[in-house]
């Protein structure tokens, strides 16, 4: 006798060699003895044999039309064995009655399950929509195989080409698209990011780099919506000075100014006049809300997205030739010590007379330069340079005071050794490159006299207003660093503690309100300040422990560092075009990272904005400078490889150590599982 059996959802028949109340001792075809209880008995039978059976049972099956099945179905319970009878006969033998049982078993949108050997078929409406699930289904599937068809031929369906970037990083796994480059990635054995680019959906690595980020930040475009710019107030009282700017000829949203009075009269008056959006801008309006969706200005060699749109930059930035409205501080130094003798905050209108360039004037405006007596008749050098020489040579002067004092707080002096590097493209026809522009490199040594008197003139105001925000009980969003020890980074708060690596016993960021959300925020604060004094913290847009600044603060954090990882990667990108376009295939560097047990070293070129991986450098301490044999460029994953083929005699300055993390394009890790997926299991249809 055997007997026809489930076993964990799978029939199975065997030779019955015992019987109890409650269980049966079944042999298996394979010799294996399993005991099988009474619930899950299904059928006794003395033949065919049990493999036989199960054969036949499984072809007779598939005879089985279901919807005739359920036409005959009852509407009560049933067992399997009652509707073999009803389906082909009175006398349906056991190969009939396990084929019913196994057609049932396998079509729950038709008949559930309703007990032992028992089933129940689906209402009418249920099974109608289990049955128009299973044809989308169906038909889904078509369309996935046909797509990846698609794909592996070479060519990129529309629906696929649309979603790209969500199904390589963001992707809903059960999204036909999806599955389709999975599908076509397993066919072929390709990568998928390979078996894109083959297809065409990835047109070019620049244009992939470009729509990753704004899938990424802005996903629903970069254009700004049609805002009325507010006019900048004309009733201010205009401030008696003559200011000037200094910014690089790219720059449009120009937030800062500078003006001396006073020279040779023992006290003179440093003026850092900042643009002041925050004066029309008010907290919860629409131009802040844009500004708050942006947070900041996005740089990038070619382009930049700016944080506030256009018409309102252009009505508040300290162009030339104009008064505009400006949050002024004025800081009186004695002219001989250059000792601090007083602070004056002031909302008023500055003329801005000249907006310098470095690019222009660098060459002209150097120590030697600044320390000259005299220098008219000089025929080569601008007329409003030789009419500010005086003024930019006492700014000079200042900044390296100022450099200096804040190196004591500091505990050690700040090192300039690295050049900084500008990327200009030649041959773009668009307001963004397409990738295909001939990238120029060139160099500006760090620490430039512009750049500190800026620089330095910057930290003046930024630690001064933390400290007098915090006088008043005004809130404010500050920059701090507890310790220049290894690993000790910046941190963003609501408190005014010390800036060790500025050398400041606390310090904010005020200076550009038209390109960075903190800094509107900041300048907000501070016109409380000046127009309410003592009284301020209870009329600033942000009150003392208003929870927003922290929800501010946490935003900007996250935008702001994935902003620069794009300028980081942008510039990354065109070293490596400028590599490819210059035929360069070695580069003299120097060992900034030694290798490590898995990990290669890591050097930077000596001449070129470029930190690469090598080889060959087991044995190379930090600051040994090699030649290097570079590889070939990878402009997807923003990567190149190098190989140590000499060490060079002379061992490079050791600058201070770097946030590794930062000199290297991030790993291109998509989202994409190639890992085959679990079996599905079809539910059954439940009333």
């Amino acid at each position: 006798m055997y007997l026809l059996f489930e076993e964990a959802g799978k029939f199975q028949a065997g030779r019955i060699l015992s019987e109890a109340d409650a269980s049966s001792q079944v042999e298996l075809d394979s010799g294996k003895r399993v005991k099988v209880k009474k619930a899950n008995a299904l059928l006794k039978f003395e033949r065919p044999a049990p493999a036989e059976l199960l054969r036949r049972a499984q072809e007779k099956a598939q005879e089985i039309d279901l919807d005739l099945a359920w036409e005959f179905a009852p509407e009560g319970d049933f067992t399997f064995a009652a509707l073999a009878q009803d389906y082909f006969s009175a006398d349906a033998d056991v190969v009939h009655q396990a084929a019913a049982l196994l057609r049932l078993h396998e079509a729950p949108h038709y008949f559930r399950r309703a007990g032992k050997g028992q089933f129940r078929k689906a209402p009418q409406d249920v099974l109608k929509q289990a049955l128009a699930a299973i044809e989308k289904k169906r038909l889904q599937q078509q369309q996935i195989e046909a797509w990846a068809s698609d794909l592996a031929a070479g060519r990129t369906p529309e629906p696929i080409a649309e979603q790209l970037y969500r199904i390589l990083f963001k992707p809903d796994k059960n999204a036909p698209e999806y599955k389709a480059v999975v599908e076509a990635a397993r066919n072929t054995g390709a990568a998928p990011l390979a078996l894109l680019q083959r297809a065409g959906a990835i047109r070019s690595p620049y244009e992939f780099h470009w729509q990753r980020f704004l899938f990424d930040q802005f996903p629903k475009g970069y254009a700004f919506p049609e805002v009325t710019a507010p006019a900048p107030q004309t009733e201010l009282p205009l401030a008696p000075v003559q200011a000037f700017s200094i910014d690089d000829s790219h720059t449009s949203e120009i937030d800062d100014a500078l003006s001396v009075q006073g020279l040779g009269s023992g006290q003179v008056t440093l003026g850092i006049h900042i643009a002041a959006p925050g004066l029309a801008i008010q907290r919860g309006d629409a131009l802040d809300q844009l500004a708050r969706a942006r947070l900041s200005t996005v740089y990038m060699p070619g382009a930049k997205l700016t944080m506030l749109p256009n018409d309102v930059v252009q009505a508040y930035t300290l162009d030339a030739g104009r008064a505009n409205p400006a949050v002024s501080l004025y800081v009186v130094y004695d002219e001989a010590t250059l000792e601090p003798l007083s602070h004056e905050t002031r909302i008023e209108r500055v003329e801005t007379l000249h907006n310098l360039r470095y690019d222009r004037i660098d060459h002209i405006v150097t120590e030697d330069w600044l320390a000259a007596p005299s220098v008219a008749g000089q025929a080569d050098v601008p007329a409003e340079l030789i009419a500010l020489q005086p003024q930019l040579a006492f700014l000079h002067r200042l900044a390296k005071v100022l450099k200096s004092r804040r190196e004591v707080v500091r505990g050690k002096p700040e090192h300039f050794s690295r050049p900084d590097y500008n990327f200009r493209l030649h041959g773009q026809q668009g307001a963004i490159p397409d990738g295909s522009e001939t990238v120029e490199i060139t160099t500006r040594k760090r620490g430039a006299p512009l750049d500190l008197i800026v620089a330095e003139a910057m930290i003046v105001a930024n630690s001064h207003w933390g400290g007098w925000l915090a006088h008043f009980g005004v809130p404010g969003i500050y920059r701090s660093q507890h310790s220049l020890a290894p690993g000790v980074k910046v941190r963003m708060g609501t408190k005014p503690l010390p800036h060790a690596g500025m050398g400041v016993a606390s310090y904010t960021w005020a200076t550009s309100p038209l390109r960075r959300y903190v800094d509107l925020v900041n300048q907000w604060q501070i016109i409380a300040a000046v127009q309410h004094g003592q009284t301020a913290a209870l009329a600033a847009p942000f009150k003392p422990k208003d929870a927003e600044l922290f929800s501010v603060i946490s935003a900007f954090d996250a935008t702001y560092t994935a902003y620069n990882r794009y300028q980081s990667d942008m510039e990354r990108y065109w070293t490596l075009r400028y590599v490819q376009q210059n035929g360069i295939t070695e580069i003299d560097a120097a060992v900034i990272r030694e290798a490590q047990e898995g990990e290669p070293a890591l050097v930077r070129a000596d001449t070129l904005p470029l930190v690469v991986r090598v080889m060959g450098a087991q044995a190379l301490a930090r600051g040994s400078r090699v030649r290097v044999r570079l590889g070939e460029a990878d402009l997807l994953a923003l990567e190149i490889s190098g190989t140590v083929i000499a060490s060079l005699a002379q061992t490079a300055e050791e600058d201070a150590p770097d946030d590794e993390e930062s000199l290297l394009p991030e790993a291109l890790a998509i989202a994409v599982d190639l890992a085959p997926e679990p079996a599905a299991q079809e539910a059954s249809v439940t009333e």
